[in-house]
């Protein structure tokens, strides 16, 4: 169970990253409160703070300026990080959403690089597609 105080220890090894994507709405907090134990209280939200989690966390990419490899890395040192999945449907006519999209899209490779699980949410469902849980 992943607690407040002490949310970088988890049962999975040390300083394990998981990794939860998918559509808004797909249950990703869900997951992380009931399979993971990670209290609402540890959950920052789009921003980069004391808790363990992160969620929303490609909106932490919507300026471009944003070094992806270096913001990969601060997330990589929390728990659990959120990713909605931004890029599918249909394809923006501002340039600026388009690029956000594709910079929320490369994040999400470099956090699948750097987590020891990732999830795959649909529907509320679990799809673990790299590691164990």
């Amino acid at each position: 169970m992943v607690r407040a105080r002490d949310a970088r220890r988890f049962d999975f090894g040390g300083n394990a990253v998981i990794l939860l994507v998918g559509a808004v709405g797909s249950g990703k907090r869900t997951f992380a409160r009931g399979r993971l134990g990670v209290l609402a209280d540890a959950v920052d939200d789009a921003v980069l703070g004391q808790g363990s989690a992160v969620a929303r966390a490609q909106e932490l990419v919507r300026d471009p300026a944003t070094d992806l490899t270096r913001l990969a890395d601060a997330l990589a040192g929390r728990s659990v990080v959120m990713v909605d999945q931004v890029g599918c449907g249909v394809v923006p006519i501002d340039p600026d959403e388009r690029a956000w999209r594709e910079r929320a899209g490369r994040l999400s490779c470099e956090l699948a690089l750097r987590a020891d699980t990732v999830v795959r949410l649909v529907c509320g469902c679990p799809q673990v597609i790299k590691g164990e849980l």
